[in-house]
């Protein structure tokens, strides 16, 4: 039996791909490893991410060092998949030839055609770059610790900001059956999985290209009717023609988790009409306003964006401004970056300096430090409720429903309490630093 080690780099979204390939790969009589500290299969998959500049090193970096791992006989054969490839396929194989196959995005399952075809199983032809096919319906080996997966409802992204390099990647927004995400669900709920991340470029946009309607909340309300489904987690929500029937769901099932990541970008009208976001200031804040108002206790992860081309003093005022106001529970921001094939890397010039553009983020970050710092001093004395991702030397390490894996605080319990990874238990918050949590479930 011939092992596969996968490495994935870039979003949740990747990762996704990277498990319905692996199950796959699996069903057909190969092991599969992923994200191995010493890979040693036979065989390596890097599926990359083209996303912004550094994700893009990042995979290209990757690749080289398998590269040279070929041909110092340490494996056998490489493979690469995912956005990076399905953007710059014929750059990368002149530049890299060490690499047995190429895949896009949405063809690699003929990955497994390819394998097959070498050790005689099938006669199948070569690759076609060209060609998609849907994953949805294998059954996927999770690879995240089995209480908690991700749940892609779509593809694509039908939005174009400015800036944004997703839907030449992707190409047009593609919802999922919903009775095939259902079924998903209920087969996670079945392995043991109690929370649910749920994960799209835009979910918001769920169902429209089926038959004009926001079907999102239709969607959330019967994942939380599934019997075993204890969390649901949004993310990636957009600003315009928000939802609000969402809310209501989120504010009457339990399960459902008071949390939403909402990616907003900037808040100056120059800016936002700039980045071709389709929503304006006085939108934004009225947003803020109402997702709090009918959500009590929500938290709102965001995303922002300094330096982008035309950026000046007067929009990055109004930017922390807008941060200071909103009190972001979850914030990430970055630095704009010129994305070849984009609106604005054809219309516009990156006239902000690298140095600015820096000192731009470090502020904003340090704002919204402090932010975090108070928010989470306030929970101190509470009880919440806590899932058990792992244990780390003295301390056990969760979450509370306000925090995704990865990306978000943690909560940190003495080891001495003798826990169960992937239970849930009431915690007292005994302390907190600027982003994680300390507490003990002697309540």
């Amino acid at each position: 039996m011939k092992t596969i080690d996968f490495i994935s780099l870039g979003c949740s979204k990747n990762l996704v791909d990277s498990e319905m390939l692996m199950g796959l790969m699996e069903a057909h009589g190969y092991h599969c490893t992923h994200d191995s500290d010493d890979p040693h299969g036979e065989i390596v998959v890097v599926n990359t991410c083209g996303f912004i500049a550094d994700a893009k090193e990042e995979s290209i970096n990757t690749i080289l060092e398998f590269a040279q791992a070929k041909t110092e006989g340490r494996i056998e054969k490489l493979f690469v998949m995912g956005c990076l490839s399905e953007r710059y396929l014929a750059d990368l194989e002149a530049e890299i030839p060490e690499v047995d196959g190429w895949y896009g995005k949405f063809n690699y399952k003929q990955l497994l055609d390819t394998l097959n075809d070498e050790r005689g199983t099938l006669n199948v032809a070569a690759p076609n770059n060209n060609v998609q096919c849907s994953m949805f319906n294998v059954q996927r080996k999770i690879t995240t610790p089995r209480h908690y997966a991700y749940i892609k409802i779509s593809e694509g992204c039908d939005r174009h900001c400015a800036y944004c390099a997703i839907p030449i990647i992707t190409g047009k927004h593609q919802s999922r059956p919903m009775d095939e995400i259902l079924d998903e669900v209920r087969w996670l709920v079945s392995q043991g999985t109690k929370e649910f991340q749920v994960i799209a470029q835009e979910l918001t946009y769920y169902g429209v290209d089926i038959d004009g309607k926001q079907h999102i909340a239709e969607l959330i309300e019967k994942m939380a009717d599934i019997e075993g489904v204890e969390w649901i987690r949004l993310h990636y929500a957009y600003p315009t023609h928000f939802p609000w029937e969402l809310l209501r769901v989120i504010r009457e099932k339990k399960n459902v988790c008071n949390y939403l990541d909402i990616a907003l970008q900037h808040i100056s009208d120059h800016m936002l009409d700039r980045m071709k976001r389709h929503v304006t200031k006085e939108e934004t804040y009225e947003l803020i306003r109402r997702l709090r108002r009918e959500v009590p206790g929500i938290h709102i992860r965001t995303t922002l964006m300094v330096g982008f081309p035309g950026e000046n003093d007067d929009d990055f005022r109004e930017l922390i401004e807008f941060v200071k106001w909103a009190r972001f529970e979850r914030m990430g921001a970055f630095a704009y970056s010129e994305e070849e094939g984009t609106y604005s890397a054809k219309h516009y010039e990156d006239d902000v300096p690298a140095d600015v553009k820096q000192k731009r983020l470090d502020k904003l970050m340090r704002v919204q430090q402090n932010i975090s710092a108070e928010l989470e001093a306030e929970k101190v004395g509470s009880v919440m409720r806590v899932i058990i991702d792992r244990q780390e030397g003295d301390w056990y390490v969760g979450r509370t429903e306000f925090c995704s894996p990865e990306v978000d605080p943690e909560v940190l319990i003495s080891a001495e309490e003798e826990l169960t990874i992937g239970a849930f238990y009431d915690c007292r918050v005994t302390d907190s630093e600027e982003f994680d949590l300390y507490a003990t479930t002697k309540i």
